[in-house]
């Protein structure tokens, strides 16, 4: 292989890395512009941010998407919640006021029942869960995992006639 076709297969390999990279930037500048958060780190796909109303905060960028959003309270302030539905809108471009609703209810129903609830509003698919935790929020904290929704697989797509039976 001579130096200027591997040369030019390096850079076929490192444009989708570097495509990667760009839609990642734009969506931790989007998550920043949107939720007034700012970048404590980033390594590859993942970002950290800084937010006053969340202890923690981070982006995934590798697919399927995510945030992570924790409070060490177990009843963390309005402002958490506040901060999901901003969070939301940035990344799936929900409405913020649908979102924060939604984390409330999980919240509330997570408490009640002692275990994680999850739900979904327009195109954004939230998990919450309060209680002791084994990872770095550890005690009694709130934590919030935030992704899109999945879209619905077409059900001509996956073979099954209008009338069959989901399940």
């Amino acid at each position: 292989m001579t130096v200027r076709a591997l040369a030019t297969a390096c850079l076929l390999l490192a444009a989708p890395v570097a495509a990667r990279a760009d839609a990642c930037d734009a969506l931790a500048a989007k998550v920043i512009r949107v939720t007034g958060a700012s970048v404590a780190g980033r390594n590859g796909p993942l970002a950290v941010f800084r937010a006053a109303d969340a202890e923690r905060m981070s982006l995934d960028c590798r697919a399927p998407r995510r945030m992570v959003l924790g409070a060490l309270e177990r009843e963390p302030a309005p402002a958490y919640f506040v901060l999901i539905g901003l969070a939301a809108q940035a990344l799936t471009g929900a409405r913020p006021a649908e979102v924060e609703t939604l984390a409330l209810v999980l919240h509330q129903d997570s408490l009640l029942a002692g275990a994680p609830r999850q739900g979904a509003a327009g195109p954004a698919a939230l998990r919450c869960e309060t209680g002791p935790r084994a990872d770095g929020l550890a005690g009694e904290s709130t934590v919030c995992v935030l992704a899109p929704t999945r879209p619905a697989t077409p059900r001509r797509k996956a073979g099954l006639s209008r009338k069959a039976a989901a399940g």
